[in-house]
């Protein structure tokens, strides 16, 4: 389990190795097209599978999926399977995962602002 210094960050995973860069560790666990946007969608609580690919127009299934288990893995969204007919599976943001909330409506501020001044230009 991570251990949290603060309300916002996360410690680095146990495997990253001396002098390697904590950001790049950290990038890795959120990085790619997918991810960091599955976490946002999270933000506001739990989602079925097909809720998130909704909110993600051009990922495959197969690629959804792939994200959504590196993100458990990673400990920072859990999976529940509901034993009910149909199967019903949701996922969450962990603890872990809610701490990067602050990361990422920062990046969403970011973006906001981003797109803004490339307007105007």
């Amino acid at each position: 389990m991570d251990t949290v210094f603060s309300e916002t960050f996360v410690a680095p995973p146990r495997n990253v190795r001396p002098g390697e860069c904590v950001v790049d560790a950290a990038l890795n666990l959120i990085g790619g097209k997918w991810k960091g946007v599955i976490v946002y969608h999270l933000l506001d609580g739990p989602l079925r599978f097909s809720q998130v690919k909704r909110h993600l127009p051009g990922v495959t299934q197969r690629m959804l999926t792939k994200q959504l288990r590196e993100l458990e893995a990673a400990g920072l969204v859990h999976r529940t399977v509901y034993a009910q007919v149909p199967p019903r599976v949701d996922y969450r943001l962990t603890e872990a995962g809610r701490t990067l909330s602050p990361v990422i409506l920062a990046l969403r501020a970011w973006g906001e602002a981003h797109l803004r001044m490339e307007a105007e230009t």
